[in-house]
């Protein structure tokens, strides 16, 4: 198991539109430039009170917004990738896959190594 932590975005940089409503946190991993998961988890950025979410301030007051994250049902897609250091047969030098054989959605109930040697769950 690992902790991934990160400084929130600044909201300035951020279109007001697109400050409150549903988006999503994606990481990636990759090993030798090669993509082998992704894990994305929904989020839905809203005011806790219910007057301010019928009618919001004509601009975003940032400090009372509450982030809500769907932990409890995250996005795992898994990509094959060459962990040696030899293409892999039938694949494009550097084990770059056939379009559209890449993507497999997988529970998020893996173990590192199954994860590592492309097991299902």
């Amino acid at each position: 198991m690992f902790v991934f932590q990160a400084d929130a975005p600044n909201p300035e940089l951020i279109p007001q539109a697109d400050i409150l409503g549903v988006t999503v946190v994606l990481l990636t991993c990759s090993y030798r430039s090669k993509e082998f998961v992704r894990v994305g988890y929904y989020l839905n950025n809203e005011y806790p009170d219910a007057e301010m979410r019928e009618n919001p301030p004509a601009t975003v007051s940032v400090q009372e917004i509450q982030r809500n994250i769907l932990t409890s049902n995250p996005r795992v897609t898994r990509f094959k990738v060459n962990w040696d250091d030899e293409p892999a047969k039938g694949s494009a030098a550097g084990g770059t896959l056939a379009a559209g054989s890449c993507g497999t959605d997988v529970p998020v109930m893996v173990s590192n190594e199954q994860l590592m040697n492309g097991e299902e769950s």
